[in-house]
């Protein structure tokens, strides 16, 4: 049962949001307040003008302009050349197996989407080999033979705005950052699963509960395609809405995670700022403060928690709101960067040695120490 202060319908929101579009530096994801609004033509000229003058090139300024909206400094700072950050290095690494298929969920009342990476074979303790079998579109295993990831902490992954559950691997290379880790550096291996969670910011409404779907489906889901088990922990790694999504389900079921790690959470300080930016994330104030994360932040003690922001991030006021509310101990990593995918695949190493550190502890013969990364 999630602990979360109880909220009403009425409360939650029954009719449908108003539609908008809006996006931070990352396609897609949530505007933060008061942000400077640039048409298409008006990024791509930006673009042209970076090139010709030799500041820096956009990158994925185009990506961007296709969204329509910017905040107006992270437009800068691309120009600029301040949302450049080193990228980590995965030229020989050997990823684990990853695993796909979909299932129908009565909690969203839709089909979800699902990825799960298991971690290189020879990080398992024991020798596990992983078959030549996949999940099938149904949800259940083609083959009867076990997959590997049965012992191993279950880490549940929770997308960003606009993104669903192949994003993680295929642009974030989640799966690539896990096999470093274990096989390079030593960290106790575990599985990762993602699941398409849509754009409500993982809170339930009328409708469409994606929190109520990893908790109830989606990793039980896993538990029977060997990927954890009831027996194992559990943790939680989100970016951007994502981010606010693992904060908020630590919250909502506090003792349910073993770790937590929030890459850029989409955190606003207020309703109306929050509406401003993306009506889609609360049906009303009444459910903004229900499920406001830095208010709440103090039911996320004793659990691990890890938050990176960059320093040119818009959410960058919101994080350091939630960093005063969140328990001690907490980490709180701010450095270079902005709201978009460089910055969190730059921090996707750290996250997952900080994972790995924390979840050891349930793994039997692994000692409680994050690698060094």
């Amino acid at each position: 049962m999630s602990s979360r202060r109880d909220v009403s319908p009425d409360a939650r929101g029954m009719g449908e949001s108003a539609a908008g579009t809006s996006a931070t530096g990352e396609p897609g994801e949530a505007l933060a307040p008061q942000a400077a609004r640039f048409s298409r033509r008006r990024l791509i000229r930006l673009g042209a003008l970076a090139s010709v003058t030799g500041i820096a090139a956009l990158g994925a300024g185009v990506e961007l302009a296709e969204h329509g909206v910017l905040p107006g400094k992270v437009v800068l700072d691309y120009v600029s050349g301040g949302c450049s950050v080193p990228q980590p290095a995965y030229a020989g690494v050997r990823p684990g197996r990853l695993v796909s298929g979909s299932f129908w969920s009565r909690f969203r009342n839709r089909r979800v989407g699902y990825v799960i990476a298991y971690p290189p074979p020879r990080g398992a303790p024991s020798d596990h080999r992983a078959p030549n079998s996949q999940a099938s579109p149904a949800g259940a295993p083609s083959r009867t033979a076990q997959l590997p990831g049965a012992e191993l902490p279950l880490v549940l992954v929770l997308h960003g705005y606009g993104r669903n559950a192949e994003f993680a691997f295929s642009d974030l290379h989640l799966d690539l950052a896990l096999a470093q880790a274990v096989e390079e550096h030593g960290a106790a291996p575990f599985v990762l699963a993602a699941a398409d969670g849509g754009n409500g910011y993982w809170h339930p409404a009328p409708g469409d509960d994606p929190q109520g779907m990893l908790v109830h489906e989606f990793v039980p889901l896993c538990h029977r395609l060997g990927a954890g088990s009831p027996a194992t922990a559990l943790g939680a790694y989100g970016w951007s809405m994502g981010g606010y999504g693992s904060l908020l389900l630590g919250e909502d079921y506090p003792h349910l995670l073993s770790a937590i790690v929030a890459a850029s959470p989409a955190i606003w300080t207020t309703y109306s700022q929050a509406r401003g930016a993306n009506p889609e994330a609360y049906s009303s104030a009444t459910q903004f403060r229900a499920y406001d994360a830095v208010s709440h932040a103090r039911a996320l003690a004793g659990t691990p928690i890890r938050v990176d922001c960059g320093a040119d991030d818009p959410f960058l006021p919101g994080v350091q709101a939630l960093e005063r509310a969140l328990p001690p101990g907490s980490e709180v990593v701010y450095g270079k960067g902005c709201h978009d995918n460089g910055f969190w695949r730059s921090r996707a190493p750290a996250d997952m040695a900080f994972l790995a550190g924390h979840l050891a502890s349930h793994l039997a013969g692994w000692p409680r120490t994050s690698p060094a990364i």
